[in-house]
């Protein structure tokens, strides 16, 4: 467990490729560390709105590049295990600043690979930290608070793996394993089709999936776990 970094990020955004962290929190062996940074790109009013955090704020900070945080997190991510909620929007924040992450764990892919029988309508953090009911004092969208609450989502996800798996190392790995390939849905949460399965609708209505995997397509860094989901369906992966 020592190798393990729960790490949040803040940002001016959510465009992969353009959007940059602007707040850091990460814990590391009960260790907590979180600070503001100035990105290179001003916060967007829609961030703003979420995060609470302004370019006001922000103007008198320094620069994540260069800082003792990207160091240390540059060496301890090297050998480490980043757990993360949909972790590759962090990593893509990360890399963006020059920070390589080998492994990972994401809380999101090991809770939707949990729920066999598709119960839980979604997977965003807030989200999974009242339908579980996971007990932690923490607001919303500030990183410091968002990594209290993922860590408590992730032992809870560690436990019933672990007991699936019979050892802690087997269960990390296990997790590991999990969140290095896309997840597959079993329902839609959204759309004409909300609350029906993937393989119901796959038998009915066929051209509806074709159309939706088009569209999803034209983002498929974002998309990634629909795409998979989809071509699974349409039996399309090889």
């Amino acid at each position: 467990m020592e190798k393990l970094i729960f790490l949040d990020t803040e940002t001016t955004g959510n465009e992969l490729g353009k959007d940059r962290l602007c707040q850091v929190c990460y814990k590391k062996e009960n260790v907590l560390n979180t600070e503001y940074f100035k990105p290179p790109l001003p916060m967007s009013v829609k961030s703003m709105s979420i995060t609470h955090i302004t370019n006001k704020m922000l103007a008198d900070k320094k620069s994540f590049e260069g800082s003792e945080m990207q160091k240390e997190l540059k060496k301890i991510l090297k050998d480490g295990i980043l757990v993360a909620h949909n972790a590759k929007f962090d990593i893509a924040m990360l890399e963006a600043e020059g920070i390589k992450v080998p492994k990972n764990i994401d809380t999101l892919r090991v809770a939707r690979f949990l729920d066999k029988e598709n119960k839980i309508p979604e997977y965003n953090l807030q989200y999974l930290r009242y339908y579980l009911d996971l007990d932690v004092d923490a607001h919303a969208h500030e990183a410091e608070d968002d990594v209290k609450v993922l860590y408590a989502l992730f032992m809870r996800l560690f436990e019933k793996v672990k007991a699936e798996e019979g050892s802690d190392e087997k269960a990390i790995e296990k997790m590991v394993e999990i969140s290095s390939t896309p997840s597959l849905f079993g329902k839609f949460n959204f759309g004409k089709y909300k609350d029906k399965t993937l393989e119901e609708v796959a038998k009915t209505d066929k051209r509806y999936l074709e159309w939706l995997l088009n569209e999803k397509l034209k983002n498929e860094a974002g998309d990634e776990d629909w795409i998979y989901t989809l071509k699974h369906y349409l039996g399309k992966l090889f």
